[in-house]
């Protein structure tokens, strides 16, 4: 069963930074395949997530939140529609969160921020771990992308749809 690793708020403004393709070229005995520059790793070699967890932690220069997920439940999220009424437009972006771990009790969506006036972000629905939405291609909304992790009581990583649509095509042709 392929492992899909998300790494949260590395390589983010000079901070917490590292070279995904290195830590990949570490841990190709897992057959791993990087994604990206965000800390985003496909892990097509049968291995258990604690084992996979503690490998990634001990090869990184910091401590870090390490998202573990299954591959089928990613290639589940591409075979819905998750964005409702909301076109694909040019000024927007279409994003996934992806939760450390199922929430208690959340908020309902769809929620969006600031909660008045114009809309820069709307949470659109969530499917156990995953949180979708869409920003604004504004600088002000990347900042409610924290408030993701107030609504629903636990850390998140945000990673772009395309983003996902490419860790779902490595998941199915097994290359980038």
């Amino acid at each position: 069963m392929a492992l899909v690793v998300l790494l949260r708020g590395v390589n983010v403004g000079g901070h917490r930074t590292f070279r995904p393709k290195e830590l990949a070229e570490q841990l190709a005995h897992l057959d791993v395949v990087n994604i990206g520059a965000a800390g985003t790793f496909v892990i097509r070699r049968a291995v258990t997530q604690a084992r996979l967890r503690a490998e990634v932690a001990r090869r990184l220069p910091f401590t870090a939140e390490i998202m573990i997920c299954r591959g089928r439940d990613i290639l589940g999220l591409l075979s819905q529609s998750h964005f409702g009424d909301e076109p694909a437009r040019s000024d927007m972006v279409r994003f996934v969160s992806v939760l450390s771990k199922s929430p208690g009790k959340a908020r309902p969506t769809p929620v969006q921020f600031p909660a008045s006036g114009p809309w820069l972000l709307k949470i659109l629905a969530r499917e156990n771990r995953f949180v979708f939405g869409v920003y604004r291609r504004q600088m002000k909304a990347i900042g409610y992308l924290g408030e993701i992790d107030r609504v629903f009581g636990v850390p998140a990583t945000t990673r772009n749809w395309n983003t996902i649509a490419a860790i779902g095509k490595v998941l199915a042709n097994g290359r980038a």
